[in-house]
């Protein structure tokens, strides 16, 4: 049974750190991109980061450019997002997702891309 989990979400103040890791099972990793999604409170979901199969091709949205970093373990099935100087505007439910066509769109990937998803992981971020 095809299965993501993530994990690593929690509460941290502003200027923190956080890790997420996104645990895939029932299938094998290497072929598909994968990204993450966030979902703020009264907003739509939006995505974060998208690293493609290769791992070389690597996006990132405007707002966590230069503080999140996207990254993947193909032999562990396993892929992350490291998140550093969190700020409160960074609070969100956050979905991992996978693209079984191994790519991620350049101009920003769109959840009718994604093929999988987690359940979410809470992130918040106190000032």
């Amino acid at each position: 049974q095809l299965q993501l989990v993530e994990s690593g979400g929690g509460l941290v103040q502003s200027g923190g750190s956080l890790r997420l890791s996104c645990d895939a099972s029932g299938f094998i990793l290497n072929d598909y991109a994968t990204g993450w999604f966030r979902q703020a409170p009264g907003k739509e979901r939006e995505w974060v980061s998208c690293i493609n199969s290769g791992g070389r091709g690597i996006i990132y949205t405007g707002a966590v450019k230069g503080r999140f970093t996207i990254s993947r373990d193909n032999a562990k099935g396993r892929f992350y997002l490291q998140m550093d100087n969190l700020q409160p505007e960074d609070t969100a439910i956050y979905y991992c997702a996978v693209e079984r066509l191994g790519g991620c769109r350049r101009s920003g990937p769109q959840e009718d891309d994604f093929d999988f998803w987690g359940q979410g992981t809470q992130v918040a971020v106190s000032s």
